[in-house]
């Protein structure tokens, strides 16, 4: 789907956008009343000003007959009005920020719980960068569009509502040509916001596939600037940035619009009345004083259209970031935990029986797999690139379900145990590793935080990363970057070694694990996961034939089916697949 078609919503979804919206709000039913009342105190407080402004310039008129002690009150009371109307504002921001940032933290922290319910399919289908987009960019913008409404449209409408009352006090036919014009301003206003919505829609997808990019790009730029993407990159950037600007400068265009516009009908309000209130003025209709009070409310009439038109289009652009955010809430959750599901008491016993499995659709990957793993036992897995080795390992840790057949740990399907003890029963080292920002300590203690320092050190030991570790400037207490970008790929494997090595679970998943250590670490290494190992059931990948010979049973994967099945020696004189896997490592043949 393009992003513009993405970024067309029907009026039904904007409308159940904005009831989304408004259920958020509702715990902070009490600030939004609050908010309500301190805005009618202030609008009042503004209107009531003009009144009293009239009633000096009345007192004032005539050659020496000012009444100044009516004026001095007058001017008091002025003020008094003027230090409640502040007082109120300042309330009404109180609220208003109160209720705005609460329901932005609101989302932000649902969006988080969301990801952790979120199947590993769907992140590996959407760019990080959009999520991240979604998260911070999207409702940034929610939050200000929320501020501005509650801040303006609030007052905007109080001020237009209470302006025709205090004007129909005073004079109904003058305030009959207020009332006249006044849809001319509304419906130019519903014109520009339908426009307007679109394209901020537009603006904040685009803007998702952007920071996407970006991510993708900085993350990757070691890689790119290796095989000279550059340009390619720049191109690529070039064509998502130039769509951003097309969308952005329809979005601003419309929503400029907005004030000249309005301010046009304004001031065909603000001549009418001066018309026809100078027309009653010198028919002695009505005073100098009440005139003025006409003119000062035909600008305070129309003043609120312009925030409000203003606002509606800041709430156009809030509920489309809003509706990108619903969106990834509303993204189906990883298949629920049976009603039913204990947490496992693992004794090592695998067993997967007539398993199916496939990414897409009409793409079967794994069918009718068989393997029946008894505890204590070292099952290697090795095959071409794209024969299923990682996608079993998804599949025995639930990461993935299964299409079909089943999986069982110690008798009991693991769909009716707990993914956290399923999970908390294999130790999992990967070719792609993965540290927090954070100091080393906490790194390999992330799987036991209640760690002790010498429990910590002795994994380190283990997994013979405590030299390099010494070797750094603050030994255990230096503080990694994101991802580790301080420290070497080969360090950084080894720190997920000694992580598991901590935590030493009855089962064991070695996936890569030793790809990017040297030779000699490599041998010392081996002998550490061969002690940690025994007693284990443990599942290795490797593309080194060499590491695993070992292994008490050798799985050759090739297009989702095993083909061979047995110890290094039975498969080596089998002379099948294995035996030319193995061969051509050592002999150069290409298989």
């Amino acid at each position: 789907m393009s992003a513009k078609a993405k970024s067309k919503l029907t009026p039904e979804q904007r409308n159940a956008t904005l009831r989304r919206v408004l259920h958020k709000i509702k715990p902070y039913s009490l600030f939004v009343v609050c908010s309500l009342v301190v805005a009618a105190v202030s609008v009042a407080a503004q209107l009531y000003i003009p009144i009293l402004c009239g009633n000096a310039i009345d007192f004032m008129l005539g050659k020496g007959s000012v009444n100044l002690s009516a004026v001095l009150n007058i001017v008091v009371e002025i003020l008094v009005v003027a230090v409640a109307a502040a007082f109120a504002q300042w309330l009404l921001s109180v609220c208003n920020n109160r209720i705005t940032f609460s329901v932005s933290r609101d989302l932000r922290n649902e969006a988080m719980r969301k990801i952790q319910t979120l199947p590993l399919s769907y992140l590996d289908s959407h760019p990080s960068g959009d999520i991240v987009s979604r998260m911070v960019a999207d409702v940034d913008t929610f939050a200000d569009g929320l501020l501005m409404g509650f801040t303006q449209l609030f007052s905007g409408v109080l001020t237009i509502l209470g302006t025709l009352l205090f004007m129909l006090s005073q004079n109904v036919p003058i305030t009959l040509v207020v009332v006249c014009v006044t849809p001319l301003s509304l419906v130019v206003a519903s014109f520009l916001a339908k426009r307007s919505y679109k394209y901020f829609q537009g603006q904040s997808t685009v803007r998702g596939e952007q920071t996407a990019l970006v991510n993708e790009m900085i993350e990757g730029q070691k890689v790119v600037q290796a095989f000279g993407h550059e340009a390619e990159s720049l191109e690529a950037f070039d064509e998502v940035n130039g769509r951003l600007q097309d969308v952005s400068l329809k979005a601003i265009f419309f929503s400029s619009m907005t004030n000249p516009a309005t301010r046009f009908v304004n001031n065909i309000v603000y001549a009418g009345v001066g018309l026809v209130g100078a027309i009653y003025a010198v028919a002695g209709g009505i005073t100098i004083g009440q005139l003025s009070i006409f003119l000062s409310y035909a600008n305070q009439y129309t003043k609120p259209f312009n925030e409000i038109s203003g606002v509606v289009t800041e709430l156009q652009n809030a509920l489309a970031c809003a509706a990108r955010v619903f969106e990834l809430l509303d993204a189906d959750d990883q298949i629920p935990e049976a009603e039913n599901a204990a947490a496992l008491q693992p004794d090592g016993h695998v067993v997967l029986h007539d398993v199916s499995f496939r990414y897409l659709p009409d793409r079967p990957l794994i069918e009718g797999l068989n393997l029946d793993v008894k505890p204590g036992q070292r099952i290697a897995i090795v095959g071409p690139t794209g024969c299923g080795k990682t996608t079993l390992i998804n599949l025995l840790m639930r990461f993935y379900d299964v299409n079909g057949g089943s999986i069982t740990v110690s008798g009991t399907d693991i769909r009716d145990v707990t993914r956290a003890s399923l999970r908390g029963s294999y130790g999992m080292v990967l070719q792609d590793t993965w540290l927090r920002a954070g100091t080393v300590r906490e790194n390999i203690a992330y799987g036991k935080p209640d760690a002790t320092d010498e429990e910590i050190i002795a994994a380190a030991k283990a997994a013979h990363a405590d030299s390099f570790i010494r070797r750094l400037p603050e030994g255990y207490n230096t503080v990694i970057a994101e991802d580790g970008g301080n420290i070497s790929q080969g360090q950084k494997q080894l720190l997920c070694i000694a992580r598991v090595m901590l935590c030493l679970p009855p089962m064991l998943i070695l996936d890569e694990a030793t790809s990017s250590i040297d030779t000699r670490t490599e041998v010392r290494i081996q002998a550490a996961f061969a002690r940690m190992m025994r007693g284990r059931t443990s599942f290795i990948v490797a593309h080194r034939l060499s590491t695993i010979r070992e292994a008490d049973v050798i799985l050759v994967m090739k297009d989702g089916h095993i083909v061979e099945q047995g110890n290094h020696d039975e498969l080596l004189a089998q002379g099948g697949f294995y035996a030319t896997l193995y061969n051509s490592q050592f002999e150069g043949v290409e298989t």
